[in-house]
């Protein structure tokens, strides 16, 4: 299995011009993926720079067709004329696809500090070694207090769904809103976690869980013990790094780390202000 983690910045490139051809044409010059996650997708989104207000899912949808598109808004706004603006993070699975959750991260007030609502997309999906939970997210930039509380919330969610992993299907919630559908303790967490592999908070990520919940580890370290981590902003000019640092990372429970074959970044391309990072289980 082959899962690409990135974030497209709307499909705004170093140019300044808004293109999702452009970000599909990369994405298949990389080979074969059975698993895209990205994040920053906009649809209906003038405001955005460079951005016509077009429908950036039905776009990437069209030009995926072999997958199923997995959508969840962290921003939900009126446009001013009786239309949404969206904006937020997508998987497109093209492996068999069961339950899906759209997880809003907390939102705390800081009355000094830009921040803006979160999500973190979760599905599960089936693949030859097994059911996978798969979850995207863009964690907060401007504060690190609105990162620890979001990755504080995405342990806990992690947990929940191991704990829940475990419950006995009951035959009465059969066929109806109650029933409850294979939800595995093995996952990907992958995203913009906006922070450098050397912040208190890739430590917070890894942290040892209690009660037997799988714990996760950074698939670029278990193939690339002790040597840093490959860029993935800063390479091109940008304003929010003054140099070249990992912000995009991949994290697998450790029931996956005997499968982690490759870790991968694309250094080159200039289609978004962020490069993409992708592996392969196998």
């Amino acid at each position: 299995m082959r899962l690409l983690s990135w974030n497209i910045q709307w499909a705004r490139g170093m140019d300044g011009r808004v293109d999702v051809a452009r970000i599909l044409k990369n994405i298949r010059r990389w080979g074969d993926f059975d698993i895209i996650c990205l994040q920053e997708v906009a649809a209906n989104f003038p405001g955005l720079p460079g951005s016509y207000g077009e429908d950036q899912i039905a776009e990437l949808s069209a030009g995926l067709q072999d997958y199923t598109p997995i959508f969840g808004a962290a921003i939900d706004v009126p446009d001013g004329h009786g239309r949404r603006s969206l904006f937020g993070n997508a998987i497109f699975s093209r492996l068999p696809v069961g339950q899906i959750w759209r997880h809003l991260l907390p939102w705390q007030a800081e009355l000094t500090t830009p921040s803006m609502q979160r999500v973190l997309v979760e599905a599960i999906v089936t693949t030859t070694i097994g059911s996978i939970r798969i979850m995207t997210t863009h964690l907060e930039y401007y504060s690190q207090r609105q990162r620890t509380i979001q990755i504080d919330a995405i342990r806990h969610l992690h947990n929940e769904a191991c704990m829940m992993s475990q419950r006995k299907i009951i035959r009465e919630e059969q066929g109806g809103s109650f029933e409850v559908f294979p939800r595995p303790e093995q996952a990907i967490l992958c995203g913009d976690m906006n922070f450098p592999a050397a912040a208190p908070e890739y430590n917070q990520i890894l942290a040892p869980f209690q009660r037997g919940t799988p714990n996760f580890y950074d698939t670029w370290s278990i193939l690339n013990p002790g040597v840093p981590h490959s860029p993935t902003v800063g390479i091109h000019p940008v304003d929010f790094v003054d140099q070249p640092q990992c912000f995009d990372f991949i994290f697998v429970t450790e029931g996956l780390v005997k499968h982690l074959k490759t870790h991968q970044t694309d250094a080159m391309t200039d289609a978004s202000d962020h490069q993409p990072v992708w592996i392969k289980l196998g």
